[in-house]
């Protein structure tokens, strides 16, 4: 039986955690979903090119992914996801001129083993968006109602909070949460819709 579809407009970071965890790896698309635009910025403060930025960010989500069944929570997963795109932005810088090491990893987030670490089986290429996935993705984002769309961005893209969101757009901030959650539960959709082809 597969995995249950995580709820895309309700779920925490926590509970999608606690469900890739639990073998669920639709959950870690919609985190991946979630924070792309955000590491993709970070990755960009070390370097300018935005496909070397963009294969950074690759990296960091799959160091994460990897990662995962080690993370216990003690900071939130987008300050630990932050930590391991930061190493692997230096990572990149470092051995611009040299090929990759193993070494290279972060080593304090992934040297301790698990027995319930996951595997390279079941770490496919489509655990990272592919390019046909990221544009069904643009495509969803821009076929969103305007103040869906907005809300979105803002909170996705740009980092805002709930509170500067509902300031910023002027409503409440219950029509803010409403707005993200039809927002990122239309995306989920097009996204399930895709990978059932």
């Amino acid at each position: 039986m597969s995995p249950k579809a995580p709820d895309a407009g309700s779920s925490s970071d926590e509970e999608l955690v606690r469900q890739v965890q639990a073998g669920n790896i639709s959950a870690y698309n919609l985190l991946v979903v979630r924070y792309q635009h955000r590491v993709v910025k970070i990755a960009q403060k070390y370097v300018s090119d935005f496909a070397d930025a963009s294969d950074i960010a690759q990296e960091a989500f799959i160091k994460a992914y990897k990662a995962l069944p080690n993370f216990r929570g003690e900071s939130s997963f987008y300050t630990w996801l932050y930590r391991i795109v930061t190493n692997a932005a230096k990572n990149f810088l470092d051995s611009s001129s040299r090929q990759r090491s193993q070494v290279d990893v972060d080593d304090e987030v992934l040297n301790a083993s698990s027995p319930e670490a996951l595997t390279d089986r079941q770490t496919p290429d489509s655990i990272i968006e592919s390019e046909e996935l990221k544009k069904v993705i643009l495509k969803a984002v821009g076929e969103l109602p305007k103040e869906l769309r907005e809300a979105f961005m803002l909170r996705e893209l740009e980092g805002l909070s709930y509170d500067e969101i509902s300031e910023k757009a002027g409503v409440p901030i219950g029509t803010v949460r409403s707005r993200i959650f039809r927002a990122r539960q239309y995306i989920e959709s097009k996204m399930e819709q895709f990978r059932k082809g």
